[in-house]
């Protein structure tokens, strides 16, 4: 999760929902909203959860966040959506797609579905929100996920126009979609949430407030935000217009605004919150107590390397010394000790399977593993290149509590085992440390990435030179050659492509690209009147259209 903006996103990301911008002030109610605020825990079918921050965008086009996908999986949907083991299934699709023979051409029917507003969901409502998302006027840090859409790079590098992409409506109900090459995971790859579907007329009337307040977005999921109350909660509602809502069992989810663990611990206690993640200091009072789970996710946490700024972190010798200066199982086991594990790679354990059916960790190895002795090597010769004894590097991360310790963590191991070194902490809230990334105003930067969609691809195309979540200056031809062979020429031969995506992480490894931390895994202590919550190894962190409270 922009963030897999990891993210994929985001995005620290331990106690914090997002992988990877959170709205400023003010609240907005929707005209249909109803009395939303704080249901209580005693009603039937009401869900009260908690989110480290608030939603940073609801316009699918400009969101890049862990918190905004989820919701935006709540409360709006696409072609198909995820469901029981990541499986797409069906959403405002109706059947099976039609496929050409050469896997080019989805001809997609559209179900008689219909807007919060209600107004019918058409397949020019797909086509106006592809087209805004890969306009290059919207910057959308997600426009490269489409890509594989006929002409769709052409249109987001200014080389042809919107009309020119490979998508349109042969009638209201009827969507037909172009593809580059065949994409064998592209059924997944459309529950993702730039392939939203956009109301041309109702974002037209909104102009840039579109996606800010509650009342500024049309709603065709099994909710509509009903109440959003910034930096404090907000609240989703049923939605009777839902083609599906026979299946919906939820009436109100709360979800307040919580910083901290232990508030949020003591909610729980109270009765106040379903559901609450628990950092390393609960899980231990809580692991034997019904309800608690912990759950192994695909995002991974890294340090990001700014190569643009900094002569030092230019240096490939400096960066593997950062890389592998700091004990990870110092932060997995005591700081987190929730089922995360170091991470010496940047494409997960247990995500996908190559065509032999091996993991792809057990295929592509480890890297950048802790090692003092040899990043203390690496740092000497990387400060007699650049002739300096003493360095200072500033080190970016999130405002939550657990992210503090985390940070101050790194900069102690940093600090001690790489002589010469002072780490300056800088704390910014959520969205704040976003844009800062975004700009590329910052030195090293502590991020996490979750994946989109299931293959490999979903990491390793972060780092090509022209990568949109690049944000680093990381620049390896042999890695650009690889990643667009893998996308291109290499589709209609698996395991040559499974080889380049190998390939491709270990260069970019190599060149210490990026500085591998952990990961993720979570502990939850969830209510046992709560069942069918669905988790997710890409794409939103959960789902709750199948959720329901018995009590």
């Amino acid at each position: 999760m922009h963030k897999k903006k990891l993210s994929i996103f985001l995005v620290l990301m331990l106690a914090v929902s997002a992988v990877l911008a959170a709205c400023s002030g003010g609240s907005s109610d929707s005209g249909n909203s109803g009395q939303t605020s704080d249901d209580g825990g005693g009603k039937e079918n009401v869900l009260n959860l908690s989110e480290t921050q608030d939603i940073p965008n609801m316009d699918s086009a400009l969101a890049t966040d862990a918190v905004s996908f989820a919701v935006m999986d709540s409360v709006m949907e696409g072609l198909y959506r995820l469901g029981e083991g990541d499986k797409a299934v069906e959403g405002m699709a109706e059947g099976e797609p039609q496929i050409s023979e050469d896997g080019r051409t989805w001809t997609v029917k559209l179900r008689d579905a219909k807007w919060s507003n209600g107004e019918p969901v058409t397949a020019n409502d797909f086509v106006y929100a592809w087209r805004k998302a890969l306009n290059p006027d919207t910057a959308a840090e997600y426009a490269y996920i489409m890509y594989d859409l006929k002409n769709a790079q052409a249109v987001n590098t200014g080389k042809m126009k919107p009309e020119e992409l490979g998508v349109k409506a042969i009638d209201e109900k009827t969507l037909e979609i172009q593809l580059e090459n065949p994409v064998p995971y592209f059924k997944e790859l459309l529950t993702f949430a730039t392939f939203l579907p956009q109301n041309e007329a109702f974002v037209t009337e909104q102009g840039d407030q579109y996606g800010l307040e509650a009342n500024t977005v049309l709603y065709n999921g099994p909710f509509t935000l009903a109440q959003w109350k910034h930096e404090d909660r907000f609240v989703m509602k049923k939605n009777p217009e839902y083609w599906d809502a026979d299946t919906v069992k939820l009436e109100t989810i709360n979800t307040k605004i919580v910083k901290d663990t232990q508030t949020d611990v003591n909610l729980y206690e109270s009765g106040e919150l379903d559901r609450v993640k628990l950092s390393s200091e609960f899980v231990d009072k809580y692991k034997e107590q019904e309800g608690f789970q912990t759950v192994k996710e695909a995002s991974v946490f890294f340090l990001r390397l700014n190569q643009t700024t900094n002569d030092v972190l230019k240096n490939v010798d400096a960066r593997k010394a950062i890389a592998m200066a700091y004990d990870k199982t110092g932060i997995t086991d005591t700081l987190l000790n929730n089922g995360s594990v170091p991470a010496d790679y940047f494409v997960p354990a247990e995500f996908v399977q190559g065509p032999d059916g091996k993991d792809f960790r057990e295929t592509a190895g480890t890297y950048l593993e802790t090692d003092i002795d040899a990043a203390k090597e690496h740092w000497e010769k990387a400060k007699k290149a650049i002739g300096q004894d003493t360095v200072e590097l500033e080190l970016l991360s999130y405002d939550d509590d657990l992210s503090k310790k985390v940070t101050e963590y790194l900069k102690e191991q940093l600090e001690s085992n790489l002589e010469g070194l002072t780490v300056n902490i800088k704390l910014q809230p959520f969205k704040q440390k976003l844009d800062l990334e975004t700009a590329m105003d910052y030195e090293m930067s502590l991020s996490g990435w979750g994946p989109d969609y299931p293959d490999p691809m979903t990491y390793l195309d972060m780092y090509v030179t022209e990568g949109a979540h690049n944000q680093s200056g990381y620049s390896n031809p042999q890695v650009d050659k690889l990643v667009q062979q893998a996308k291109t020429t290499l589709l209609t031969d698996e395991q040559a492509r499974w080889d380049a995506l190998v390939e491709v992480e270990k260069l970019m490894l190599e060149d210490a690209a990026i500085a591998p931390i952990y990961q993720r895994a979570r502990a939850y202590l969830t209510n046992p009147d709560v069942e069918g919550i669905v988790y997710h190894k890409f794409g939103p962190d959960y789902s709750l259209k199948w959720a329901e409270v018995t009590r």
